[in-house]
């Protein structure tokens, strides 16, 4: 069976577990871009473990400035089978508190000026994408937090704004109009992308605000997400610590992993060479010769 390669792509206090070993950062090339930093890779418990800083290390990078074609190329290649994303939202529910975890299960992609796919002209593909998280990851994730008593919900929608400012009071109250349960920047089009590369994906959000729309909270405050960011970090790093101790060592089956079975549309003497090249760590399972899809 292949082995489990989990990735973390979250922010500093994420990557400062204690417990790892081997620690390497490495510069992974990619095609599509620059990803955001360099990969930390390690291991944990016998388990292999990358880590990716999304915005930098730092925080030198802003939500829409986030090559995040790049950052998804550059954990395929990496080996990353199985990505867990920790993400900092605002909360358009009551009883979703800050300090609160919500493990995602749906999203909606309010982004605009980012790019959502590997594919294109020359060489087209359609995902599916009605399931966007994985379950057996949200599994782990709460038994993990089960265990360490650790306030989730799991379950939520994620909405995600292009950013990098917050929303106004009526784009808040039209989101909680249309179920949405969490907002943030960040999760798109990333989760899309891990999708068509096949890799398992699934979005721990922690809750630092609520978002304006709350009469009590009319302003989101950053020193106050920061403060909250502090307090919790943590419950991240241990909730982190505790997914990879629980992870299956092997990798467990999932529509991920087949999602580019039969997505490829262009016919075999149509697609481009050059989108093909830079395809060939997300697509290669699908695009060598006898893989290749629909054939016409």
């Amino acid at each position: 069976m292949p082995k489990t390669v989990l990735g973390v792509v979250g922010g500093s206090g994420v990557y400062d577990l204690p417990g790892l070993s081997n620690k390497q950062w490495v510069d992974v090339q990619s095609p599509f871009g620059k990803p955001s930093d360099e990969i930390l890779f390690a291991e944990f418990e016998g388990l292999p473990v990358r880590f990716l800083p999304r915005h930098g290390r730092g925080h030198r990078l802003s939500p829409d400035g986030i090559d995040y074609r790049a950052n998804i190329d550059a954990l395929k290649r990496a080996g990353v089978t199985d990505l867990v994303s920790i993400s900092a939202v605002g909360s358009l529910r009551e009883e979703l508190e800050p300090g609160r975890f919500v493990l995602v299960d749906q999203y909606v992609d309010r982004t605009n000026g980012r790019a959502r796919s590997f594919f294109g002209n020359g060489l087209v593909a359609h995902v599916p994408l009605a399931e966007p998280a994985a379950a057996h990851l949200l599994d782990v994730a709460q038994a993990a937090a089960d265990a360490l008593e650790i306030a989730y919900r799991r379950g939520g929608t994620l909405v995600v704004i292009e950013g990098p400012q917050f929303s106004t009071r009526a784009e808040s109250e039209l989101y909680r109009q249309w179920g949405a349960d969490v907002i943030g920047m960040t999760a798109m089009p990333e989760a899309r992308l891990a999708r068509e590369a096949e890799i398992a994906y699934a979005t721990i959000a922690m809750v630092t605000d609520y978002d304006c729309w709350h009469p009590g909270h009319d302003a989101v405050d950053v020193g106050a997400v920061v403060q909250v960011l502090n307090a919790n970090r943590g419950k991240a790093q241990a909730l982190v610590a505790e997914i990879a101790r629980r992870m299956s060592r092997e990798m467990v089956d999932c529509p991920a992993r087949r999602a580019l079975d039969f997505a490829i549309m262009t016919a075999q003497d149509k697609r481009d060479a050059q989108a093909i090249a830079r395809l060939d760590a997300v697509a290669g399972r699908v695009l060598r010769p006898g893989q290749n899809g629909p054939q016409g």
